[in-house]
């Protein structure tokens, strides 16, 4: 098998995407309807390790309007989106062609909750929802208090045990 191939990726990619939208549609919690606490954010993770931020963007953001269109759960808005790509962005310049260790995890993920999470997405509600921003805050908090150990937790450990050692994941890898 070719280490390059192209229908492998893109594969590859689309049951990550598949995996985003059911963690984030059917295992998330929807917290007073402005936090959701769920695992979407792993799948992003492994693009952004195995195909680097532009791929980890924009299959983030093609999960979140597949997911909307698919599963709808209010109106869509581009904000969220934007957000999506931003933070497979971030992912994928943290993570991409490094060693998946605790520190780096730790640092990608306190930057993209505390900054698309917490403070861009709370921009985003305001702007839906009309409540006051830091009306918002202290709910918001609490939900990245409970999501940054989460991640830091998880990605590693899922990368390091599971994907890692999946044949056609390491050849991707190591074609990177």
């Amino acid at each position: 098998m070719q280490k390059n191939n192209k229908t492998v990726k893109l594969v590859t990619i689309a049951f990550f995407i598949a995996m985003e939208i059911i963690l984030t549609r059917y295992l998330s919690v929807d917290v007073a309807g402005i936090a959701r606490i769920g695992f979407g954010f792993l799948p992003v993770a492994m693009i952004a390790i195995i195909y680097g931020p532009w791929w980890a963007g924009g299959a983030y953001a093609l999960g979140d309007v597949l997911g909307m269109l698919v599963f709808p759960k209010g109106a869509f808005f581009p904000g969220f989106t934007l957000s999506a790509f931003l933070t497979g962005m971030l992912f994928g310049l943290i993570l991409y062609k490094k060693d998946i260790t605790w520190k780096r995890t730790i640092i990608a993920s306190v930057i993209i909750v505390t900054c698309i999470d917490l403070m861009l997405n709370t921009y985003w509600l305001h702007i839906l929802m009309g409540q006051g921003y830091l009306a918002m805050l202290p709910l918001r908090i609490t939900k990245c208090v409970f999501e940054i150990p989460v991640q830091v937790i998880l990605i590693p450990i899922v990368w390091n045990k599971v994907f890692k050692k999946i044949p056609v994941v390491r050849d991707s890898v190591a074609a990177a």
